[in-house]
């Protein structure tokens, strides 16, 4: 049985409640968007008064008939209404621009605190493309809240219920009459044009998504689908996606086309209304000609307020489905319930208790940790070998906080990781990967990732720790030298080196270093062990190796343990004494 459609005000509700939060730019900009429109519409309806006025004056005057007109005044307002119009706009636009690209700094900043939330099992479900998609197509999608759907619809309701309550102060016919064929008109603008198209731009943001990822996929994988004579199979659902898109984006610009046309009917049928029932007002003397003209003039005037709704509200089904994977995703991290946070356990090396941990990967057939137990007591360094798939990198996302077991506890200084406060985690547990990420920036910025506050002595400092410091005082620029996308820039031992003088920036209580030496020669990787054995004194350690005594052994282990197939053998060696 399919699941009741959760209501658009509903998936919509915490992303205006993050709007919210900035009120009054968000009020500021409605009412630069409103002086505009009003300003468009004084101008029209005056200029109309104007003229007409300014003609029916020379017609009695070429007929001999005594006529007065003051055209300094209405020559002014136009003037001013001109220039408050030119103006207003540019601030408008100037000013609403900035707000949106404050909105989508605050919604990035909720989605990347929401992706931090997330444990590796919903983080591998996946692909990094469909992560990338989120923070950048969804959330851009989600900035047209309130520049493109909320402020216009909003100053465009209140135009007509103001323009049609001042035409009402000469004719009240016109001022309902009018009024009511162009609140029809708004209702379908916005509703109907929302309903006509809510389903194939719903549709868009996930086929989108589709066509970027297997894109992505065809140009990262092209050697292996040419090589197993896949490439035409997957160009096939490439242009099926496509064919998808295409058909969608015909039947919104279909229904975009009939929005506009409808707008300009509406506005149209209004004026020519309001035109008829001034024009036997002014029959009936009720007011003046020059005024029975304006009233049409200025109907037609909400031309401009009306015009951007179709489009907007056409595609808000697009809107709608970003706010419904964003919202998924907060879901998901808040579906295991919010852990009671404890206090931290005193400053320290920290001790690791690990009882009948169990751990499974989502559609794995059989679990990476099986029943595993351990205990490793403050400042003790243990090395943990096995081979590729034992488990090793499992307990090191156990030990961060990156993943939660599915059975059993972990304790760090008698405290689960999910209880303790976030960033006291992160501060006092450190993980070096096998994976090396270096930002395209300087050798500077890439080492302040590890302290932000350190000073550029500090930072030579552990740059000659890691026998990096000869070799970044030789670069055109030193510490400034840009070190490329991913650090290409740098050789894999460079690379290596500079990604641990990082992490030794840092003052944590336990370090997980997952094979430290890796693509280092022997000899550095001696020299290295020998600097690290003095910086990790007094500190709980544990080495993840694949095989101990190959080459450099990481320094100070006082024991040893074994991982095979997601459990801890017999064999290793005690050295604690």
């Amino acid at each position: 049985m399919p699941c009741p459609e959760v209501p658009l005000r509903h998936t919509l509700r915490p992303w205006l409640a993050l709007l919210a939060q900035r009120r009054g730019r968000l009020v500021r900009g409605t009412l630069l968007t409103g002086l505009t429109l009003a300003s468009a519409i004084g101008l029209l309806a005056l200029s109309g008064w104007f003229i007409t006025a300014t003609g029916l004056t020379g017609l009695l005057l070429a007929a001999g008939v005594a006529a007065r007109l003051d055209v300094y005044v209405p020559g002014g307002g136009i003037r001013f209404l001109a220039v408050s119009r030119t103006l207003s706009r540019y601030l408008e636009r100037l000013y609403n621009h900035d707000t949106v690209l404050r909105l989508l700094a605050d919604l990035r900043t909720r989605l990347f605190a929401v992706l931090a939330g997330l444990d590796g099992h919903a983080l591998a479900k996946r692909r990094a493309s469909d992560w990338l998609n989120r923070l950048t197509a969804d959330i851009d999608t989600l900035d047209s809240l309130f520049l493109r759907l909320l402020a216009p619809a909003l100053v465009a309701l209140l135009a007509i219920v103001a323009l049609c309550g001042f035409l009402a102060l000469w004719a009240p016919r016109v001022g309902l009459a009018s009024g009511a064929l162009l609140l029809l008109g708004w209702l379908w603008l916005t509703a109907g044009q929302a309903r006509l198209g809510m389903a194939a731009s719903r549709r868009q943001v996930a086929d989108l998504e589709q066509l970027r990822g297997r894109l992505i996929e065809q140009l990262q994988g092209l050697a292996e689908l040419e090589a197993y004579a896949s490439l035409a199979d997957h160009r096939r659902r490439l242009a099926s996606i496509e064919a998808r898109l295409y058909r969608d984006q015909r039947r919104l610009g279909q229904g975009v086309a009939l929005g506009n046309a409808l707008a300009s009917l509406v506005v149209g049928s209004a004026m020519l209304l309001a035109l008829w029932l001034a024009a036997e007002g002014w029959a009936a003397g009720q007011f003046s000609g020059p005024v029975a003209v304006m009233m049409p003039l200025a109907v037609l005037a909400l031309t401009e307020g009306l015009a951007a709704l179709p489009a907007a509200f056409t595609w808000l089904g697009a809107t709608r489905g970003a706010a419904e994977r964003l919202n998924a995703l907060e879901a998901q991290r808040q579906s295991g319930g919010a852990p009671q946070v404890a206090a931290a356990p005193p400053a320290g090396a920290l001790s690791v208790t690990l009882d009948r941990l169990t751990l499974t990967y989502p559609g794995a057939p059989v679990p990476a940790l099986d029943a595993v137990s351990l205990r490793l007591a403050p400042a003790e360094r243990l090395a943990l070998s096995g081979a590729s798939g034992a488990g090793k990198s499992s307990v090191a996302g156990l030990v961060t906080g990156q993943l939660a077991p599915d059975a059993g506890t972990l304790r760090l200084g008698g405290v689960a990781p999910a209880a303790w406060p976030r960033a006291t985690l992160t501060s006092r547990v450190a993980l070096m990967t096998q994976q090396t990420d270096l930002f395209d920036d300087s050798v500077a910025a890439n080492l302040l990732l590890g302290d932000a506050a350190a000073s550029d002595a500090r930072l030579w400092q552990v740059l000659e720790m890691v026998d990096l410091a000869d070799w970044v005082e030789a670069l055109p620029e030193t510490l400034n030298t840009r070190v490329g996308e991913g650090g290409r820039q740098l050789s894999g031992g460079q690379a290596r080196r500079l990604a641990m003088a990082r992490l030794l920036l840092r003052d944590p209580d336990l370090v997980v270093f997952d094979e430290p030496f890796a693509g280092l020669d022997a000899a550095t990787a001696a020299r290295l062990a020998t600097r690290l054995d003095a910086w990790l004194a007094g500190r709980t350690v544990i080495y993840l190796v694949h095989q101990l005594g190959d080459a450099v052994d990481p320094p100070g282990i006082t024991r040893r343990l074994i991982l095979r197939d997601g459990r801890l053998c017999t064999g290793g060696q005690d050295l604690s004494g």
